[in-house]
């Protein structure tokens, strides 16, 4: 079975950056001790405990926050040109030019990055669903770091990463097949990999950000040593965003709502899984829509995408992991208490195809933040097993 042409795009040679003058460096970070081994969470509850606008620790408050003390660990690297020259970004609503942060940098995107580990152990990369950010990885960090590499990263319009206007320098879709190729995630991905792994690596992602990867995997293949995916929509049924995201890209309606921090993180990430989160760490996922309008237009752009298109990305996903070209070490994880994703099915797939499959009774959607240790040592014993 050959691998659809609409993927063929993302196999060509990498672009250079155009005179960025930007160089490889290795990573130096400052490595902060898991949090204590206090209760994070509260079972079964239905929304998230934080209590909306108290901005404890947040932006408007003098004191310390979580968000200040993560982004302290990490360090922005450059990936991925700026393409088209459309002048200052606006908003889509009433025209007026965006503040600094919805506008494209001059040359190359900036990406936010956290580092735990030696650089001379095998490479992890750990990649987060939609939408989250790289903070939902702080427990998976540590252990994977006693004997590997492991970096996580902010996607474009999450976090601490640049977050253009849609249209002005990015276009928040998953595999260009409306746009410009240069506009789109899996190629921006492959820019970013080339920037941080020039050897092997290993690729961990969780959610909907699963075909993304796929795709730039399908390509380079040769450079993979494993690929685990966490609650992926691998299934047919998978392909229709919950309502809790597809709200975002209503039309009017969901410019609106992706600007309103308790919508945009707390809901969004408490109501694919049976837990409750706490408000200290509830206040690092608010901090990118407390800061401006550039987070929340990113997301209502990528939801937009993919509510029109994810059906054929997953599709194709499904095409390319149980193609027999398929070579790479493959592993889906399974967080059995997901909301958004139902099981049904997964474990027949994983057996049809030959992956691996691992389950994790307690754990919803975001696995990572609900199990976050026990998945750092379930990806740790992946590795190992296959050196």
């Amino acid at each position: 079975m050959a691998v659809p042409a609409s993927f063929s795009s993302i196999c060509s040679p990498p672009r250079s950056l155009p005179n960025s003058g930007f160089r490889r460096q290795t990573f130096r970070f400052r490595c902060m001790s898991s949090p204590s081994g206090e209760e994070e969470y509260l079972v079964d509850a239905p929304v998230s405990i934080g209590d909306g606008f108290s901005f404890s620790g947040g932006k408007y408050s003098d004191g310390p926050s979580r968000s200040d003390e993560w982004f302290a660990q990490g360090k922005m690297i450059k990936a991925h040109p700026v393409y088209g020259g459309k002048g200052k970004a606006k908003d889509p609503i009433f025209g007026l030019t965006m503040g600094a942060g919805s506008q494209s940098p001059a040359d190359v995107f900036r990406w936010f990055c956290i580092e735990k580990g030696s650089s001379a152990n095998p490479l992890v990369i750990l990649i987060h669903g939609f939408p989250s950010q790289a903070y939902s990885y702080r427990k998976v960090l540590p252990v994977l770091s006693e004997d590997y590499h492991a970096v996580a990263f902010d996607w474009l319009g999450f976090g601490f990463s640049d977050k253009p206007q849609p249209k002005y320098g990015f276009d928040y879709t998953l595999d260009g097949r409306h746009y410009k190729p240069q506009l789109y995630y899996a190629s921006s991905l492959e820019s970013l990999v080339n920037e941080m792994a020039p050897e092997r690596l290993s690729l961990v992602v969780q959610g909907y950000f699963a075909p993304v990867v796929v795709k730039y995997a399908s390509c380079h293949q040769e450079k993979l040593r494993d690929l685990v995916l966490i609650n992926p929509p691998l299934m047919e049924k998978h392909a229709k965003l919950p309502s809790t995201l597809a709200l975002f890209s209503n039309f009017l309606l969901g410019e609106i709502f992706s600007q309103d921090p308790l919508r945009a993180s707390d809901k969004a990430l408490t109501s694919c899984g049976p837990y409750m989160m706490k408000e200290e760490d509830a206040m690092v996922y608010r901090r990118p829509y407390l800061t401006s309008g550039s987070s929340g237009f990113a997301l209502n752009a990528i939801s937009r995408a993919m509510k029109k298109d994810l059906k054929a990305y997953v599709r194709t996903m499904r095409t390319i992991l149980t193609n027999k070209s398929w070579k790479v070490n493959t592993t889906i994880c399974w967080g059995l208490r997901d909301r958004w994703l139902s099981y049904d099915g997964v474990e027949d797939f994983c057996k049809a195809s030959n992956h691996k499959l691992v389950r994790l009774p307690m754990a919803g959607h975001h696995v990572q933040e609900d199990s976050g240790e026990e998945l750092g040592r379930i990806i740790a014993e992946i590795i190992r097993k296959s050196k």
